[in-house]
């Protein structure tokens, strides 16, 4: 149905939560794709630190910073050596290393030292003396040090902006960036986040510019030396017990914004929230500042304790470059146009919690980085939504999260491998494992958790366990538990797994019970994931019957505990329907009998139906139809019904995952009649919820549901839309310099390439050829994937491929040539041209692409890959035949290839026909109705 350039749109709304909300979690102790990369070698805990006493003088001048530091050291065992961090651009000066042992009265004995080494390729200095120091010894190791500052944001680096109302000056700043592993860049140091200790501070400066640090400021004092009269030296206070990766400071010349509130009094304690931004942007961060004051009373109120800090600093750093959000205990950096740009409740409300969980609460080491990403982010959400005006943010959570992990976790192959997602979509998995417990243990339970969680670990280190026994401990005294149940067990069985689950739920009509089992859930063919018949889940079985619509009720029935099947006795009453998993409780999808999806569509057809059922569930049951019938689980006939009362639906939550859904079947069915019936069943549905939202054009909900509306009807071919776009295009076409600008929005191109004549899409392959070097070489991406991706006509993608592989014309690159490829899978007009394309020109394609693998590969794998029915299996299987030997590098693509079209057709031959019959059925109805 649609074009693959509107398949990619639609994947961005599945990830638009992941992506614009989700962001953030990638910071701190959350490192996402970068924990993976740091050394599993770890430090000995013979010694360990007590305290850092630190003074740094960085020359801004020369990009150069010396310092000195004296660590406060313990030995827990017997040993005659140290082991510390410090990394390869950190100059330890050796000639003035010492060691000093405290003994009775302070008195203080030099340790002789043999030498320092580096461990060979770590970031691991090693420290020999001469004799062995004994257990509960109490040392001071003190060290002088240098290195340089980097453009880099790692460790200790330099930035500049352009100040002034013309931008006429220009001035520049020092900054930190210590996660995950970075303050061994600065200082030789333990740098692991289980060592939390207090550190004594002194930085240099230039007497024109301000430090900030994790700590408020105690004095200033000159420097000695008459030769650096322009430096002047701030003590700061003590820190209170702190990981390295949350030390922080910021060397600048930014402004103090001035507000009538400077202070938050909570619980007897004063906390000073200070923004600090460029003179011209002050007035621009008042309603940040309101916000900021906002949301830490209510985080208070949530952990029932405020922070041990007496002040934050939020700083708004122009051209940060690529630094994350950069949470110091106490000193949160910014780039200045992500603070600047409205941010959402969400966005600030996750900064300020990690300050909690993250810097004064920390996991012990990285692996536990994607649970402690995960509470935040369950605790921002559930502190935002008792704010009122974050509306966008309420529309979009969980549900498009959840999409986003139904999505990926249901492939054969789940991250593609990719390290980054497979973290972050981790993290996300253990955030709505979070949300099931906080409905299945109730609010109350999890919260009263949380709070005894942070009032235990404050300072501390925590592993994994200590969060899930805490949880069960309370959950347990609540009654919510019984003694059998451990949190722990329930969500490692959920972590432990890149998968999700599915129940089916049966009625057993005689006899009022209600049979339940679950499986793995896979939506991409083949379903030949191995061993998937040993994963098991505990799964709570939050059910709600029509006799009892009360959506508050969310303790479990009964938990299905690792095993297959179970029965829930007297848990249904004949010709009522039961809703399992209301809410999206738990991140899994729940099938039904024929029976109970009829009564639950007749019941969502009446306005009392709609009204008593909630936004969230009346959204799954439309999401799980569809996908369960994707997936091969459910009927097609039955997954179409459940979309019959979206005539009647105006919530945009519920109409999302419809387009998503429109958008992967159309796909799948993209070929003769049976596509054009669905293009008319899509303009039948949603032609009424156009022509009613056709007057909002202010940003509301009804504003972005009438968009995507437009744009579904726009490419199922709804004429009054696509005359609309020829009528737009035309007015490039006859401007006086087409190659300067394109004058119209992006979202009318794809319907002209797609609908518009032969003469269209070529005035478009024109504007790819003599694009201007001068302009962003993202709007020709942008053309030349929809040149590719979005005509239904085999004679336009063949006139590409000519031109692009037989000429060989030169404006277009290997990578052009591999966008090609990829857009032309998107749909099967795409691949079948494609595919005839090579096989009618097999030994020149071949001899072009000899050389080129990557080319070569890619060609195989977009031909062949993609179809879905027998008269495409027989034609690639013809294609493997006529060339066996000849397919090099792609040989094992194209026998993949014919494996997985097996699948497809299997798909194909079950599903089509009820389509079919079902869209014949439906027009037929539609219009003796309209």
């Amino acid at each position: 149905m649609f074009c693959s350039e509107i398949y990619f749109i639609a994947l961005q709304i599945i990830l638009l939560y992941t992506v614009a909300l989700k962001a953030v979690n990638k910071r701190s102790v959350d490192l996402s794709a970068s924990h993976a990369l740091i050394s599993d070698v770890r430090l000995s805990t013979e010694v360990v630190p007590t305290g850092y006493e630190i003074h740094l003088h960085p020359i801004m001048e020369k990009d150069s910073f010396t310092g000195t530091i004296k660590i406060n050291i313990s030995w827990t065992q017997a040993i005659k050596k140290i082991s510390l961090h410090a990394h390869y651009d950190l100059n330890l000066n050796e000639r003035t290393l010492t060691l000093l042992k405290l003994n009775k009265d302070s008195v203080e004995e030099a340790i002789p030292i043999l030498r320092g080494d580096r461990m060979l390729r770590k970031t691991i200095y090693i420290i020999y003396l001469k004799s062995t120091v004994q257990e509960c010894s109490q040392c001071i190791l003190k060290i002088d040090f240098d290195g340089n500052i980097w453009q880099s944001t790692e460790g200790l680096f330099k930035g500049s902006y352009t100040d002034g109302i013309n931008n006429e000056e220009k001035k520049h700043y020092l900054a930190t960036s210590m996660n995950p592993n970075n303050a061994r860049r600065l200082f030789p140091c333990f740098d692991e986040p289980g060592f939390k200790v207090p550190f004594t501070v002194s930085i240099a400066r230039p007497k024109t510019y301000t430090t900030l640090f994790n700590t408020p400021l105690v004095r200033t004092e000159s420097l000695n030396s008459s030769s650096e009269s322009s430096y002047v030296i701030d003590y700061f206070e003590t820190t209170p017990p702190m990981s390295t990766f949350t030390f922080g400071f910021v060397i600048s010349q930014l402004n103090k914004f001035k507000s009538e509130q400077e202070k938050l009094t909570d619980m007897g304690l004063q906390l000073e929230i200070s923004l600090w931004a460029r003179h011209e942007v002050l007035a621009e961060i008042k309603e940040i500042y309101a916000k900021l004051n906002e949301i830490y009373p209510l985080l208070i109120d949530y952990f029932n304790m405020s922070l041990p800090l007496k002040k934050i600093d939020v700083l708004a750093i122009p051209e940060l470059g690529s630094l994350r959000p950069a949470d110091c205990w106490g000193l949160l950096m910014f780039k200045e146009r992500d603070l600047l740009n409205k941010p959402s409740y969400y966005f600030l409300t996750h900064e300020l919690a990690y300050q909690w969980l993250g810097s004064w609460i920390t996991p012990d080491w990285w692996n536990v980085s994607h649970i402690n990403s995960a509470l935040v982010g369950f605790l921002s959400t559930t502190v935002t939504l008792k704010l009122d005006n974050d509306q966008e943010y309420k529309a979009k959570y969980p549900m498009t999260l959840l999409y986003s992990l139904y999505y990926e976790f249901s492939k054969r192959y789940p991250h593609s491998r990719i390290t980054g997602l497979k973290q972050q979509m981790a993290s996300q998995k253990t955030e709505m494992i979070l949300r099931m417990l906080n409905y299945t243990l109730s609010e109350s339970t999890f919260q009263a958790a949380i709070r005894k969680f942070v009032a235990t670990y404050q300072y501390k280190a925590y592993v994994s366990n200590d969060l899930w026994d805490t949880i069960t401990n309370q959950a347990i005294l609540d009654g919510m538990l019984t003694s059998e149940y451990s949190v722990a067990e329930i969500a490692t069985s959920w972590i432990a797994k890149d998968r999700l689950p599915m129940i089916t739920v049966d009625t057993i009509w005689d006899k009022n019970n209600v049979k339940i089992s679950q499986k793995l859930y896979l939506r991409e063919r083949p379903h030949d994931v191995p061993e998937q018949h040993l994963m098991l889940w505990w799964i709570p079985i939050v059910m709600i019957s029509q006799d009892n619509l009360n959506f508050s009720l969310t303790k479990p029935k009964i938990w299905m505990k690792e095993v297959r099947e179970i029965l829930v006795p007297n848990s249904w009453t004949e010709n009522k329907f039961i809703i399992v998993n209301p809410q999206e409780i738990g991140p899994f999808p729940v099938n039904y009998d024929r029976k109970n999806w009829n009564l639950l569509l007749s019941f969502l057809l009446t306005d009392e139906g709609r009204s008593r059922i909630p936004t969230y569930t009346r959204a799954k049951l439309l999401h799980d139809a569809w996908n369960l019938a994707y997936a091969g689980d459910l009927n097609f006939a039955t997954a179409l019904n459940i979309t019959l009362f979206m005539k009647y639906e105006r919530n945009p939550i519920v109409w999302r995952p419809f387009f998503i859904m429109i958008d992967h079947i159309g796909r799948h069915i993209e070929m003769s009649d049976v596509h054009k019936k669905f293009d008319m069943y899509v303009q039948a549905i949603l032609t009424p919820l156009y022509e009613e939202l056709r007057n909002f054009d202010s940003n509301t909900w009804q504003s972005e549901l009438k968009s995507l509306a437009h744009r579904s009807l726009s490419h199922a071919g709804y004429k009054p839309f696509v005359e609309e776009a020829r009528q737009n295009y035309k007015l490039w076409i006859e401007s006086a310099n087409p190659d300067m600008d394109i004058i119209l929005p992006n979202n009318y191109i794809c319907i002209v390439f797609k609908w518009g004549t032969i003469e269209e899409w070529e005035f478009g392959l024109e504007r790819v050829i003599t694009f201007p070097k001068n302009r962003t070489r993202s709007e020709r991406t942008y053309l030349l994937k929809t040149l590719a991706g979005c005509p239904v006509q085999p004679y336009k993608i063949i006139r590409l491929l000519n031109v692009t592989i037989l000429e060989g014309n030169g404006n277009f690159t290997d990578n052009d040539i591999l966008l090609i490829f990829n857009m032309l899978s998107g749909g099967s007009v795409g691949y079948e041209t494609l595919y005839n394309f090579l096989y009618d020109n097999w030994s020149d394609v071949r001899r072009k692409f000899e050389n080129k693998t990557n080319l070569w590969d890619s060609l195989i794998t977009e031909a062949t890959g993609s179809f879905k029915t027998s008269k495409g299996y027989e034609q690639v299987k013809t294609l493997y035949n006529q060339h066996k030997g000849e397919f090099g590098s792609a040989t094992h693509i194209i026998e993949s290839s014919l494996k997985n079209i097996k699948e497809e057709v299997k798909w194909s031959d079950e599903n089509l026909p009820v389509i079919d019959v079902w869209l014949d059925n439906f027009l037929s109805n539609n219009n003796r109705t309209t």
